[in-house]
């Protein structure tokens, strides 16, 4: 395991410090209400004020002063699956509590590739420094709008999975345990489409990969989770008993075009799995036991993916995601495009995903990636980051989700 490998960022804490420094009626009597309502009705081109007028986060702006600006329909964004409804900062569970100053990283790469919309806003983010927590939420305040995500027909609630980088040891040649290739992409993709299933290509037509491969793993089932992670870090050893190598990146080069289907579903539609035991241990677990049916099972999920290899330069910097900029762990998530378009910034909430019954999370991300199972318009797969704590990580979230989309102010 990569000893300098970065963890991914803790849930974030319920405490607010913010908040704390200042009660509501101390707020109220220093008129720093006015101050923030006029940062939330500033257009985008008013510049930032110096110092922040004020110690209090979003969440402390109350619906009865909110109510009392003059009613007004609730602006609406269409989007091919999904529709925005604009709504009020107090009205975003959590507002001001995260960490707000850890979106900034995420924030300045979505802006090497910005979004439609997102020109103006991205330039001065690139001069701009706002600094702690309290200093980034008034920034977004001041030059985002919130909005609601649904879906076409109204529905809030959506799911939330996460997703990892794997490591995992691999050899040039087989020897060994190391006899399952990794393979590029053969040049006749994209003249077939669907190309051959993973049946066929592990079968009659392997043939069609020979001289493709890249590298060698040890065991199939992790071929499998690197195809569906769709990247991953290989340490290339010498030989199989070697404790040493070199660590390079494996990125998404394609796919065969066939649908993905979950192993995991069909071990528990077979009554093999319980639902609590599908999980990648669990699987693990059951193919050791029966290898004769671990093949048969592995076909049962068609789609097949190919890689290219990328030297890797900073063991702390993520891989990029669809939207061509390295993730961040914690901060960035894979969305569908028709619902939310790459570079957007998100409020999330979700159950909590570490299991341990303490707070929901309630996050700002940026949507960096998708992935093929990401489809609908209340739906996120969150990047936990690379090496086993993120794995655990991400095989623990499955969480009913709602989303907000934070976009530039007169921008649709």
């Amino acid at each position: 395991m990569n000893t300098n490998s970065a963890k991914a960022p803790k849930a974030s804490s319920k405490s607010n410090p913010i908040a704390a420094s200042i009660s509501r009626s101390q707020w109220l009597r220093q008129g720093a209400a006015g101050a923030i309502l006029g940062l939330l009705a500033a257009c985008s081109s008013t510049p930032l004020p110096p110092e922040p007028p004020a110690r209090l986060p979003a969440a402390e702006i109350t619906p009865e002063r909110e109510a009392a600006s003059p009613s007004r329909p609730r602006e609406v964004l269409q989007r091919e699956r999904s529709r925005w409804v604009a709504v009020d900062w107090s009205e975003l569970p959590g507002w001001g509590e995260d960490r707000a100053a850890e979106l900034w990283p995420a924030l300045l790469q979505g802006c090497a590739r910005p979004a439609a919309g997102w020109a103006e806003l991205c330039a001065r983010a690139l001069r701009s420094a706002p600094g702690d927590d309290h200093a980034v939420t008034l920034w977004l305040m001041q030059h985002l709008q919130a909005y609601r995500v649904e879906s076409p027909e109204g529905e809030t609630q959506g799911l939330l999975t996460g997703y990892f980088e794997p490591m995992l040891d691999a050899t040039r040649k087989p020897q060994g345990d190391y006899q399952v290739p990794v393979h590029a992409a053969p040049v006749d993709l994209q003249q077939r489409r669907p190309y051959f299933s993973r049946q066929q290509l592990e079968g009659e037509q392997r043939q069609r990969l020979r001289g493709l491969e890249l590298a060698y793993l040890d065991d199939p089932l992790d071929l499998l989770i690197l195809q569906i992670q769709g990247s991953g870090r290989l340490r290339i050893k010498a030989n199989a008993n070697d404790d040493s190598g070199t660590w390079v990146r494996l990125a998404f080069a394609g796919h065969n075009d066939h649908p993905y289907q979950s192993i995991g579903k069909a071990l528990i539609e077979r009554g093999e799995l319980r639902p609590g035991e599908a999980s990648w241990p669990g699987i693990r677990d059951w193919m050791r036991r029966k290898p004769q049916q671990a093949r048969e099972l592995l076909w049962g999920n068609p789609r097949y993916v190919f890689f290219r290899e990328e030297p890797l330069a900073d063991p702390n910097v993520g891989p990029r995601g669809a939207q061509g900029v390295p993730l961040t762990p914690g901060r960035s998530v894979a969305v569908d495009r028709a619902s939310i378009p790459y570079g957007t910034a998100l409020w999330l909430e979700a159950g909590d995903p570490l299991q341990s019954g303490n707070s929901p999370l309630r996050r700002l991300v940026m949507a960096q990636d998708t992935g093929s199972a990401i489809t609908g318009a209340v739906r996120a797969d969150f990047f936990w980051g690379w090496g086993r704590e993120a794995e655990t990580q991400a095989g623990r979230t499955k969480q009913p989700l709602r989303l907000w989309a934070l976009w530039p102010r007169g921008k649709t």
